[in-house]
């Protein structure tokens, strides 16, 4: 079948050049979505690589810069591709194998992050600090390879998330007995961790994600992030979603469905997507041997960007809004407002809500099922998987 492949672009690099490259050849057209970046590079960019670009006259986020492109797709299928990824050339036929299923609303590929990794397991003893209950091993202030500080960029079950002390020094807890993935330029490369070489470890391909599961409160997590993509992952599966990094649709189903919601401008429209998806009767599928590599974040700055969290924040709740239980959603709304407009998410969250009301009411008279069973069906399935060390390596 025809595809056409959207990629939406604000801030282009070198990534956006190999991102193209690599679907090009095998996409039937790639329109990438122009969304007003400097100097209109992303044009020139699009130009010189053989995709046809579709310049908007300000920028309309990621879900705004897909909605833009999907009347011009003439593909029987559509796939939506970050431009900091890099697509195998499975990654649309055999999505599109998946899709003959008519009951499949779209496809999530397998998804793991670009470069090498280095493994590390700590052998310390497992301990708790009450009230706090996580495993807890050594505070870890700093990773460096080839001398710059990469504690930031490690991932794995082996950390948690950082710390702030009151003397603004940050650091991560380990987990011991867990792995944890060091981004490393090649195999030979040392690995400081506080000042010692924590010894050799195997290098390995790390999971972006295979799909994603639902939290409570309407936010979804990536299924195997930070794990080894050492086959612990090659089964196919129904998740819960998908990550909008790169999903396959038919475009029937755009047509029957819609594309993401604009006024979410980026982040958690695809989280509202499956959840609309589900509520009309539709499936997603997780298809392994559709794979992408994903340079995680280079364009938004990831979560330590003050924007991109008041947009999660904010559309997390529009999304409760627009698809969530009604118990729960007025629960978090309410809460949520009661911060005040001190708060910068409630004015956003504000000016937003009657649109997702409105949309909420119109969309439910198409539903086949409600929030309340997805939400007992799906809130937290996949939220834990494999975490052990990886069985060899993958590089």
């Amino acid at each position: 079948m025809a595809s056409t492949v959207v990629v939406v672009s604000y801030r282009p690099g070198d990534w956006l050049r190999r991102c193209l490259d690599s679907v090009i050849p095998h996409a039937g057209e790639v329109i990438v979505v122009d969304n007003c970046s400097a100097d209109a590079l992303a044009t020139t960019i699009a130009r010189q690589a053989g995709a046809r670009p579709l310049r908007t006259r300000r920028n309309l986020g990621f879900a705004g810069g897909v909605a833009a492109a999907l009347p011009e797709a003439r593909g029987q299928i559509v796939g939506v591709l970050n431009d900091d990824a890099v697509a195998d050339p499975a990654w649309l036929p055999s999505a599109a194998a998946v899709l003959e299923d008519p009951g499949v609303a779209a496809v999530t590929p397998r998804v793991v992050l670009a470069g090498r990794y280095r493994e590390v397991v700590l052998a310390d003893e497992e301990w708790f600090a009450p009230p706090d209950q996580r495993p807890l091993g050594r505070q870890l202030c700093s990773v460096r390879v080839a001398g710059a500080e990469v504690l930031s960029r490690c991932v794995g079950a082996g950390l948690h998330d950082f710390e702030t002390g009151s003397d603004g020094a940050t650091w991560r807890w380990t987990r011991p007995g867990r792995p944890f993935y060091v981004p490393v330029p090649d195999e030979t490369c040392p690995v400081d961790i506080d000042g010692t070489d924590p010894g050799p470890g195997i290098t390995v391909s790390v999971l972006n994600h295979a799909g994603s599961f639902l939290r409570r409160h309407g936010i979804a997590g990536e299924h195997g992030f930070g794990a080894p993509d050492d086959g612990r992952f090659d089964p196919p599966r129904e998740p819960f979603g998908f990550s909008g990094t790169a999903p396959v649709f038919r475009a029937e189903t755009l047509r029957r469905i819609g594309g993401f919601a604009p006024p979410f401008f980026a982040y958690n429209e695809d989280t509202d997507w499956c959840l609309r998806a589900r509520l009309v009767g539709m499936r997603i599928a997780y298809d392994p041997a559709a794979k992408v590599t994903h340079r995680l974040s280079a364009t938004s700055g990831g979560t330590a960007a003050e924007r991109v969290r008041r947009l999660s924040q904010r559309n997390a709740l529009l999304c409760l809004a627009r698809n969530g239980p009604a118990g729960l959603a007025r629960q978090e709304i309410t809460d949520r407002l009661r911060k005040g407009w001190g708060d910068p998410v409630v004015p956003e969250l504000v000016r937003r809500l009657p649109w997702a009301l409105a949309t909420r009411r119109r969309m439910g008279r198409r539903w086949v099922t409600d929030p309340e069973t997805i939400w007992e069906q799906w809130v937290e399935v996949g939220s834990s998987w494999d975490t052990s060390p990886a069985r060899r390596p993958t590089i």
